[in-house]
């Protein structure tokens, strides 16, 4: 843990040690006109910017979802060639080991927010200088704090089982070093706390897009409920959701993932992404405002007149044929979710279209849901597209809802082919489509329905995990090992950590 957040432990360090001299010598380092953490947290606006700031690493785990596609049988890791971002290859490839440079990141980036909303949550009642802060709003305020936590949690949980738990504050020195792993069952119950401090007092809308509401605490802790077995619980708290009244579908599935459709009425809850201030970084997990992951996407040297709407890209992630195979005829998600360039390009003879096959494990596909467009980028263009991910949709939460509802010990099968169905209505435009079964064939119905609804939105590997699939699904997949990841290795070294079985 030591190496995961250095800069906000070596802050620590430096107040402890001023705090140390001061019994010797009556100094104050705001003499000299310091900024010391006696001067955080003493307004309103302080806890606001504060918290927004507590939203940020969301948008580094923008490779979360890549890996949730790649280590599944939706899509292969492309590229130019076999050591072309290596860490996905490994992946793509079940070869990764405790060093991989995608892990550690998506590592460590969900324990930077941990630790800032710890932070936030360390000082709710009194900040740093023992004053109380007090402001309409605060316990709103601190429900998306605590939504927060219990997504970055909810993250880890699923990516690498067992982790280290913390809530009280920040992650100290000396905790660096001694604290250890945590069992699934204490995260989760950790992360069901947190979600239900937040459903009892945040709002069922924000007037800002992007902020945790009411709803989203639902449809994650239904999420957590399905993910732990607990049906009747999921379908409970996923009705809520439902019968709020607050999303539908929007009949035509592409629009969703164009610019002009983002934060609409199907997003339950999405993560920001922006091309406003064009901040780079190559070298560190936060690489810029922007959402990396659409650059991957992209059709590698892809060239055309200035009408065709795409730009190119490094050919990452690729669709497979047997997820393209998958789709009936008639089903408008598989033309929003994959791109065939030899398709469009006989389509739009006069885009004068021109690309590069895909070196490495071409497919011919690409993922159309965040391919990159003309105009959606600045300054480095890689790293700031201004794509959301649409973290939680409605349609997401009626198939949770679904399941749920068909899996639980007092089964509701008319309910949940309910939910199923208007999924494929919407699908299919027509009421021809609808699914009639019942038991486990209805059950797998809805596992199939999740692939093709949710495509390239970073769910198929951890759907097949869950219902123990992946092994049936998924070439080079062990059972008994794969199910998560590594641990990184620096933390193992570094803060004892065990790792997982067979790394």
């Amino acid at each position: 843990m030591k190496r995961i957040l250095s800069s906000i432990l070596m802050l620590t360090l430096v107040i402890s040690l001023l705090s140390s001299c001061k019994k010797w010598v009556e100094y104050s380092p705001r003499e000299d006109f310091r900024q010391t953490e006696l001067d955080y947290l003493r307004s309103e606006n302080d806890y606001r910017t504060m918290a927004v700031s507590v939203y940020t690493p969301l948008q580094w785990l923008n490779q979360s979802v890549v890996v949730g596609e790649i280590a599944s049988d939706n899509a292969v890791s492309g590229g130019e060639n076999a050591s072309d971002v290596i860490s996905l290859q490994q992946i793509d490839d079940y070869t990764h080991t405790p060093i991989n440079s995608t892990l550690t990141e998506l590592w460590q980036s969900a324990y930077e927010g941990i630790n800032r909303a710890n932070y936030l949550h360390q000082y709710k009642n009194q900040n740093p200088s023992g004053t109380v802060v007090s402001f309409a709003g605060k316990e709103a305020l601190f429900g998306e704090i605590y939504f927060l936590r219990a997504y970055y949690y909810f993250h880890l949980v699923r990516f690498f089982g067992d982790v280290p738990l913390f809530v009280d504050g920040r992650l100290s020195l000396a905790d660096s070093k001694t604290l250890k792993r945590s069992s699934k069952a204490d995260v989760y119950r950790q992360i069901e706390a947190d979600l239900q401090a937040a459903i009892t007092v945040l709002p069922a809308f924000q007037t800002q897009s992007g902020r945790v509401t009411k709803h989203a605490a639902e449809a994650l802790l239904g999420k957590v409920y399905l993910y732990q077995e607990k049906y009747t619980e999921a379908a409970a708290m996923l009705e809520n959701v439902v019968s709020s009244n607050s999303y539908t579908l929007v009949p035509n599935f592409a629009s969703m993932f164009l610019s002009s459709g983002e934060n609409g009425p199907e997003s339950v809850f999405e993560i920001q992404y922006s091309n406003a201030t064009p901040y780079y970084n190559w070298g560190a997990v936060n690489r810029g405002q922007g959402n990396y992951a659409v650059q991957q996407c992209g059709v590698r040297g892809l060239n055309g007149s200035d009408s065709m709407p795409y730009a190119a890209g490094w050919s990452t992630n690729l669709p497979t044929t047997d997820l393209a195979n998958a789709y009936q005829a008639g089903d408008q998600r598989k033309n929003a979710t994959i791109l065939d360039i030899e398709a469009y390009k006989a389509a739009h003879p006069t885009y004068n279209i021109t690309y590069q096959v895909a070196p490495y494990k071409n497919t011919g596909l690409y993922n159309q849901k965040f391919l990159p467009r003309k105009g959606q980028t600045s300054g480095q263009v890689e790293l700031n597209y201004l794509n959301n991910y649409r973290t939680i949709r409605y349609a997401d939460v009626l198939l949770m809802a679904a399941e749920a509802n068909a899996k639980a010990p007092a089964a509701n099968e008319a309910k949940a082919k309910e939910y199923l169905n208007l999924v494929r209505k919407r699908a299919f435009g027509d009421d021809n489509h609808d699914i009639s079964a019942s038991g486990a064939a209805l059950q797998q119905a809805i596992l199939d329905e999740r692939r093709l609804e949710l495509a390239m939105e970073g769910e198929r590997f951890f759907d097949l995990v869950r219902t123990k699939n992946a092994a049936a699904k998924i070439p080079g997949f062990v059972t008994g090992k794969h199910e998560v990841f590594p641990i990184p290795l620096d933390e193992v070294v570094i803060s004892g950590l065990s790792q997982n079985p067979g790394y």
